[in-house]
């Protein structure tokens, strides 16, 4: 699959330069983000920046603070009246070209919330170092999506029982031509779940530019590598995909995540699978490494659960460095693909230091290790999160 030739010879412009012009009959092109007052810049170019911890404390993330994950540098500034998404393929009866007008007013509007975490949230935590966007904890946020369902598309354009993948290409692409595009693909049996999306709302609003304007791809429970952004073209495979962002990155080698490692057949070989679900995960959202608490006041520990959709069973909360757990009380489940908000009190001692674990987990009865499970592109981080506070 290649970007169609109108998206090549665009300008190479940021996201934040896309030209503003009109959304629907009654929305404006939402402005850019002030990346570098609101969030943490972790590469400029392309654009990697990820959430203040402290700006993580709601259950769903303001779209000012959510991080914003980049592959190339580059992107299309098509103006909005202009923008359309083809549909085609081997396993396509009826090719297609959806505007955003006919998407959002052909198709029934879906909304879930649902968590959005690059594979890579916490890597700067592994030692030794491994290469990549050295990530802090803050490469994650939680948020209603709304937009179509892809299986709706699928079908109205005739997918065939042929088809074995889903691709997807957005409208950015690399300065240099050695540099392959990021096209990402899912199994059919994923674009046909009723959870995947085509969205163009986020919190209630337009898609920040950042983070996918107008329409970005959305499966609740995967990774943020499946979540393309500003998406220009979906073609429908009956072979498996054979581009690098598939065969060669985001993978991880078999055996090392047994839970998670299973649902993309076709892309999996002897050694290795596509990193797909998200394990289970928590964080701990009011509190900073070092934070002092007040002697004798009860300080109440709060966070955040969530994995891959399986839904969060228990979170456990720990004072004294993980010798013992005391039970969090644990809010409202939005829905499976959300995160789920966790409380624990307690009242500190002066002058004592506190170590402070989370511990989730899951439906499944999978259960957040001590420890990161090392591998080489330090993907999975989800070992006990832990902060130091101090009373005075």
């Amino acid at each position: 699959m290649k970007t169609r030739p109108w998206i090549r010879a665009a300008t190479a412009l940021l996201l934040l330069s896309i030209s503003t012009s009109v959304f629907a009959a009654d929305a404006v092109v939402p402005k850019p983000k002030n990346l570098e007052r609101d969030l943490i810049r972790r590469t400029e170019r392309p654009a990697n920046y990820e959430t203040p911890i402290e700006d993580l404390n709601s259950l769903y993330t303001p779209a000012n603070k959510l991080f914003v994950r980049s592959h190339l540098p580059n992107t299309a500034t098509t103006p909005i009246e202009k923008w359309e998404i083809r549909i085609e393929g081997e396993g396509i009866e009826k090719p297609m070209k959806l505007s955003i007008e006919q998407l959002k007013k052909d198709f029934p509007a879906v909304e879930i919330p649902a968590v959005v975490m690059c594979a890579g949230n916490r890597r700067s935590e592994f030692q030794p170092r491994v290469t990549g966007v050295q990530w802090g904890k803050g490469a994650i946020g939680n948020g209603l999506w709304k937009g179509v369902r892809l299986k709706d598309i699928l079908q109205k354009a005739g997918v065939k029982p042929s088809t074995v993948e889903v691709a997807f290409n957005g409208a950015d692409f690399p300065s240099l031509p050695a540099t392959p595009d990021f096209i990402k693909s899912i199994p059919l049996t994923r674009a046909l779940d009723d959870s995947t999306l085509l969205a163009y709302e986020y919190n209630g609003a337009p898609l920040p530019l950042e983070n996918g304007y107008p329409v970005r791809l959305v499966i609740p429970g995967w990774v943020a590598t499946y979540w393309v952004k500003q998406v220009v073209e979906i073609h429908a495979l009956t072979k498996p995909s054979d581009n690098f962002w598939m065969k060669k990155a985001y993978r991880i080698d078999k055996g090392k995540f047994p839970a998670v490692e299973k649902g993309f057949a076709s892309q999996e070989n002897e050694t290795s699978a596509p990193i797909t679900e998200m394990v289970v995960n928590s964080i701990i959202t009011n509190l900073q490494d070092g934070q002092k608490l007040k002697a004798g006041r009860e300080f109440r520990v709060q966070g955040f659960a969530w994995d891959g959709g399986r839904g969060i069973k228990t979170v456990e909360v720990s004072t004294d460095g993980g010798a013992t757990w005391t039970d969090a009380t644990l809010g409202v489940q939005p829905g499976p693909y959300s995160w789920r908000q966790f409380t624990h009190a307690f009242k500190p001692a002066k002058g004592r230091e506190y170590r402070i674990l989370a511990r989730a987990t899951n439906g499944a009865g999978q259960t957040q290790p001590a420890a990161a499970v090392a591998n080489g592109p330090g993907y999975h981080n989800n070992s006990t999160y832990e902060t130091v506070a101090v009373a005075r």
